[in-house]
């Protein structure tokens, strides 16, 4: 086997503090080094912040410091683009020091080129890609490799595909993140949340859209969006709370991609709270599930489900959250042999998961 990847870990919010004990564990990486944003986690030792018992290994708020390690790579568990200058401010930092980059933070950044990718966000990227000779790569569950990975690679086993369409179905029981003013769960139905806006749902969740149209060779028309929602007539108790009657518990949204008129390449959200709600919208073969489903010759149907069997009692949520990580964890060694520059799943080879059987 080769030498282990050195890896600096950015972030030790809720991705973070899984994906680290398995970094520690993992024949293929090196662990040297971790970041935090938080003044008060600086210092303290990283096992313990993940809950696993002291590692030897201090958390650092210094990222100067964390560059001078010359990890082959940074892989970045960072906030969301509602805090896109400090993500900015730090991946261009690692990348203009020469270092690849691997990260889950800006989803936008799933497709670059996605036409409301603003230029502040783009740019400054671009210039520390090529001022260090480094490589960037995003990635995640959905943006990311469940409506991008799996439905092209679904797609390449086709003649025709007349449309493909990837649905994310989960149920939000146990989600402690924010989803009121976001989605409007748990607000009034005539509330307006920020993502039943179209330009900024398609930047949320729809970078996946043109970057598959770009894949197969056409130029969408358009892209257009939709939004449902479902009200409660009974209390739902959720990890947050309780969804009183008249609120809404359940959201149904669509991203399309138009070509020659007709939707061909389309998202879909069905996020309820409880298993009750919505009755009569899309459902899995079981409860959170990713599902992947082409109308074409032939027609296929892929269904994706993430489960922690190890009786730690973790739900699908977390799960997935884990496969999103060491999805970009598991790209280090790929992205290491890229030319300089943005990378998206389309610059990717396959990726079996070296040192994953041992």
């Amino acid at each position: 086997m080769k030498d282990p990847k050195r890896i600096v870990v950015w972030g030790t919010g809720f991705v973070g503090k899984m994906i680290i004990p398995e970094v520690l564990r993992h024949p293929t990486f090196e662990l040297v080094g971790v970041g935090v944003s938080h003044p008060d986690k600086a210092g303290r030792d990283v096992g313990e912040i993940c809950g696993i018992g002291p590692v030897g290994l201090a958390a650092s708020d210094d990222v100067e410091a964390l560059i001078a390690l010359r990890p082959d790579a940074l892989v970045h568990f960072g906030p969301t683009a509602a805090h896109a200058d400090d993500n900015i401010r730090d991946i261009g930092a690692f990348l203009r020091a020469g270092i690849d980059v691997c990260s889950t933070a800006m989803t936008p950044w799933v497709w670059p080129a996605m036409k409301l990718n603003p230029p502040s966000w783009i740019d400054p990227i671009t210039e520390a890609c090529a001022a260090g000779g480094a490589t960037c790569f995003t990635t995640g569950i959905d943006p990311g490799f469940a409506n991008d990975l799996l439905p092209m690679t679904l797609m390449g086993l086709c003649a025709e595909v007349r449309k493909v369409k990837a649905l994310e179905i989960l149920d939000y029981i146990n989600y402690t993140g924010a989803y009121e003013d976001e989605m409007g769960i748990g607000r009034p139905p005539e509330f307006t949340p920020l993502l039943e806006h179209t330009d900024i749902l398609v930047m949320s969740w729809g970078a996946t859209v043109p970057m598959m149209a770009h894949a197969v060779g056409v130029e969408l028309d358009e892209i257009t969006t939709t939004w449902d929602k479902w009200v409660t007539d009974t209390p739902i108790t959720t990890a947050k709370g309780v969804i009183n009657p008249g609120e809404v518990a359940a959201i149904h949204f669509t991203i399309n991609g138009i070509y020659q008129g007709k939707p061909r390449i389309c998202l879909e959200h069905v996020n309820r709270v409880g298993t009750n709600a919505a009755p009569d919208w899309p459902r899995g073969t079981q409860d959170d599930v990713y599902r992947v489903e082409i109308e074409g010759t032939p027609s296929i149907t892929q269904e994706t489900a993430f489960r922690f069997t190890d009786g730690s009692g973790r739900d699908a949520a977390a799960a997935g959250c884990l496969a999103t990580g060491l999805r970009a964890l598991n790209a280090v060694p790929a992205v290491n042999d890229l030319p300089p520059g943005w990378a998206t799943a389309l610059d990717l080879p396959l990726i079996p998961g070296a040192g994953t059987i041992r």
